[in-house]
This record gives structure tokens, C-alpha cells and sequence, in this order.
């Protein structure tokens, strides 16, 4: 099929009217997503786990087990699987609405309650569960913002990513710029103070501003063990370090993640109406978007990863670097190596799923996909217990590298169960509850005796609801 080309048409309009049908779902789409999902994992634990500045002690140590697990997290994962994951959201948009449109039904007031509840469950998860990561409070608004763009030409929605890349970098530039003029204030006032000047009111504001900056984003010593100690107590303690930097970040930073979030949404629906999320490139197509993304994105991140490395660690790296840098140009590498790795791998993984290689594990990751929305509270609920002071108490306890034993182990159990789980029910109990209130109605949950649980739909066949 020509990479320009929209997928087979959907089933007839009767099929519409309800969630999606376990025979109409595109398993490759939910085998991603599940990719995706686990991955995610891996760039969440350290912040379940470890205090702020984790890698000061070894990212410049080539001899340690952290350091080269931190490499490979770095260079083949990092912002790459929440990529994905975004990318298969938006294609579920374009999914979701092409059904209810073909079944009449009133798609917008049906989609944005949808993503409604989804702010109001990311806003649970952040300040119930306490996860100050969580990605579906965000998803709900750019999901509401995706909705209107979702009819355009696909090239013109993958032309959002270049635009809001360059967009990004000048909004990311000027807020460098505006930390620099803090610091350079903070610096002539205190050097105002050591001869014993008075400090004007603009100075003593500019001191206050860089106080607070430090501690959101440049934690002294001093700080970095107090916040240790409250994540180590109860559950109140928790909440008070958690909600007040998790709710900046859903407010007064929400500028800053939203543009992100929505690009990679649009690049979804993109590359759903170009036939590259459904299977339907062939194996030439797949093999030339691996070796074009690898062959630019690898060079590019590994420069990335040695800047970084080059440029240390810790407050007093990063305040040098503040000092001596305008602007820091290393930033437009990132969107660029970004891209070209999650097409690459995703294009690797099709590849697979295509010649029906592994197919335990294909199904398997389906099946964690298609109950992304259960399997991702489940892994805060696992990370919250075993390393919050509440729980098991192994908060900084474990170096960095023993942290991905974890995350094996709580893949291994999200692995095994979600087949299971399906095997005799339609839905992830999440994404059961989140169906439901879409709908103002109670969905059925059971399979039916004898039901297949994870056939393998045809090339053509639609996946019409995002799993999350």
C-alpha cells in the first residue's frame, strides 16, 4: 500500500455502536502500544526510587554497572517509548473518531468527555497515588487539542513536529536566557552585599527568584537529604514533597509540556492516515524508515550523551554551564534524534510483527497494549509500595542499575497477567470503569464462553478505541 494512502475502510456502521469489538481491534497497534508502555517504566523508576541528582555519583564513571545502564537508557529509550506512546494516542483519536462518525453518533461531546475523565484520573494520580510523572492529566488536554486537528492532511500534521520543534527551542532559549539574567543578579547582589551595599528591591527580588530556582531544579546537598527523608516517611510526608512541584507542573509549566504532547499526537494521526501504524508499508518501506532513523538518530544521540557527559554533574555543572552559555544549541539535537529512533524501532517491531516472528511475545506485549491503562497505574501502584516510606521503605536503597531488576520483574507480572486477564474479560478493569463513564452506561466486562481472546485481525482491520 503507498505510504499516502488511509487504511482499509472501517466495518459497517451497525458495528459502531459501543466500545470496540475485540475482532476489530489492529493487533500491532495495541503490540506497540505495550512496547511503549514497558518502556515507559524504565524512565519513570529513577523517580520512583532515587533523590534528586541520582546520577551525580556515576555518569562520568566509565567503570561502573550505572553508568553503562544509564547509557543505554539514555541513548535507546529515553523520551523515545513516551514518543510512541504518544504517537499510538494519536492515531486512536482518528480511530475513535472514524467509528462514531460512521455510526452517527455525536463524536466531539462523546470524545471530550472521554478525555475529561482522563484529566480527572491523571489529577488522582498525581495527588493520590503520588506519582509526579504522571502523563494522563496531559494527555487529556492535548488529546482535546489533537481532536481538532485530526482532519487534516497527514503532511501537514507531520509538519507540526519541525514547526513546534523550532517553536520549542526559541520558548526553551528564552527561559535559559531569563535563568541567566536571575543568576547574573543573584551574583552582583551578593557581590553588592560582600562590600557591604544595600540591595535594591529589583535585586533582593532577583535573589528570592534564583532562591526558588535552586530549589526546584538545582536542590543543594542539604535539600536533596530533606526531601529523602520525607519520601522515606508516611503518606502525608510523601504528599507534601510530591503535590506542590507535580501541580507547578500541570499548571505553570503546562505551556512547556503541552506543545510536546500534541505534536507527537498529530505525528500519530499522521502516520495512521499514511498507512504505517496499521501494517500496511511493505517490508522494503519498513527496512528503508529502520536504516534512515538509526543511521541519523544514533549519531545524533551519542553526541548528545557526550556533551552531556562532557559537561559534568551535579548544581555547580550545571550553573557553570548557565554562566558560560547563551544559548544552549545542544538542545535541537534532541527532537531531531528523538524522531528518527522511535520511527526506527517502530518500524523494527512491525517488521517482526509483519513476518509473525515471536509471536508469544507479540501477543503477549498486545496484550499488555490493549490494558495500557490498568498496567500503568498497576506499575505505580507496584513502584509507590515498594519504594515510598509507606510501603517497603527501599527508597535510595538500591543503586541505579539494581532498579531495572525491578522493572523485570514487574514486566514479567504485567506480561503473564494481562493475557490471562483477558482471556475472560473484554477489558482491563481501568479501561473498563473509563468506558463506562464515557458512555453514561455500564459496559459489559465478561467474554463470552468459548470467545476467542487475541485473534489476529486482518491487514485492514481497525483497532477504533485507544486503550489509553
Amino acid at each position: 500500500m503507498a505510504p499516502n494512502a488511509y487504511p482499509a475502510p472501517p466495518p459497517p456502521a451497525t458495528a459502531f455502536r459501543g466500545p470496540v469489538a475485540q475482532a476489530d481491534r489492529l493487533q500491532n497497534l495495541d503490540m506497540l502500544r505495550g512496547v511503549a508502555l514497558l518502556g515507559i517504566l524504565m524512565m519513570n523508576i529513577p523517580y520512583f526510587a532515587l533523590p534528586e541528582q541520582f546520577a551525580e555519583g556515576f555518569r562520568r564513571d566509565v567503570h561502573s554497572a550505572n553508568f553503562w545502564t544509564y547509557a543505554v537508557i539514555e541513548v535507546l529509550f529515553e523520551g523515545k517509548m513516551r514518543a510512541l506512546f504518544s504517537m499510538i494516542f494519536g492515531a486512536g483519536i482518528v480511530l475513535f473518531a472514524l467509528r462514531k462518525e460512521r455510526a452517527g453518533l455525536p463524536v466531539a461531546g462523546l470524545f471530550y468527555r472521554r478525555m475529561g475523565w482522563l484529566v480527572l484520573f491523571g489529577l488522582l494520580h498525581a495527588h493520590l497515588l503520588l506519582w509526579e510523572g504522571d502523563i494522563l492529566y496531559f494527555y487529556g488536554i492535548g488529546g482535546m487539542l489533537a481532536f481538532l486537528f485530526r482532519k487534516l492532511p497527514a503532511k501537514y500534521l507531520a509538519l507540526g513536529v519541525p514547526l513546534v520543534a523550532v517553536l520549542g527551542f526559541a520558548a526553551s532559549t528564552l527561559f535559559f536566557q531569563h535563568v541567566r539574567a536571575v543568576r547574573f543578579g543573584y551574583v552582583a547582589a551578593q557581590a553588592a552585599q560582600r562590600r557591604h551595599q544595600p540591595l535594591t528591591a529589583a535585586q533582593k527580588e532577583q535573589v528570592a527568584e534564583w532562591q526558588t530556582m535552586e530549589k526546584d531544579h538545582l536542590p543543594n546537598p542539604r535539600l536533596v537529604a530533606e526531601h529523602k527523608r520525607q519520601m522515606k516517611s508516611g503518606y502525608a510526608s510523601v504528599a507534601g514533597r510530591i503535590r506542590r512541584p507535580t501541580w507547578d507542573s500541570q499548571t505553570k509549566y503546562l505551556f512547556f509540556t503541552i506543545p510536546d504532547v500534541l505534536t507527537l499526537m498529530l505525528l500519530g494521526i499522521a502516520l495512521f492516515k499514511w498507512g504505517f501504524f496499521t501494517g500496511q508499508w511493505s517490508r522494503a518501506q519498513y527496512w528503508r524508515t529502520a536504516v534512515w532513523g538509526y543511521a541519523v538518530g544514533l549519531p545524533l544521540v551519542l553526541l548528545s550523551f557526550y556533551l552531556q557527559y562532557q559537561r559534568g554533574t551535579g548544581a555547580a555543572a550545571q550553573i557553570a554551564y548557565i554562566e558560560t552559555h547563551a544559548v544552549a544549541w545542544a538542545g535541537l539535537i534532541y527532537p531531531v534524534q528523538r524522531v528518527a529512533l522511535v520511527l526506527a524501532h517502530s518500524s523494527v517491531l512491525l517488521l517482526l510483527h509483519q513476518a509473525g516472528a515471536w509471536l508469544g511475545l507479540t501477543r503477549r506485549l498486545a496484550a499488555v497494549g490493549q490494558m495500557a491503562f490498568t498496567n500503568y497505574i498497576m506499575q505505580t501502584v507496584f513502584c509507590t509500595l515498594i519504594f515510598f516510606g509507606y510501603g517497603l521503605n527501599y527508597y535510595a536503597d538500591l543503586q541505579y542499575y539494581q532498579l531495572y531488576f525491578v522493572v523485570a520483574g514487574i514486566w514479567l507480572v504485567q506480561l503473564i497477567i494481562s493475557p490471562i486477564w483477558l482471556k475472560y474479560f473484554l477489558f482491563g478493569p481501568l479501561e473498563w470503569l473509563w468506558r463506562s463513564l464515557t458512555y453514561w452506561q455500564v459496559q459489559p466486562m465478561r467474554r463470552a464462553p468459548g470467545a476467542a481472546s487475541a485473534p489476529v485481525p486482518a491487514a485492514g482491520a481497525l483497532a477504533v478505541e485507544p486503550a489509553m
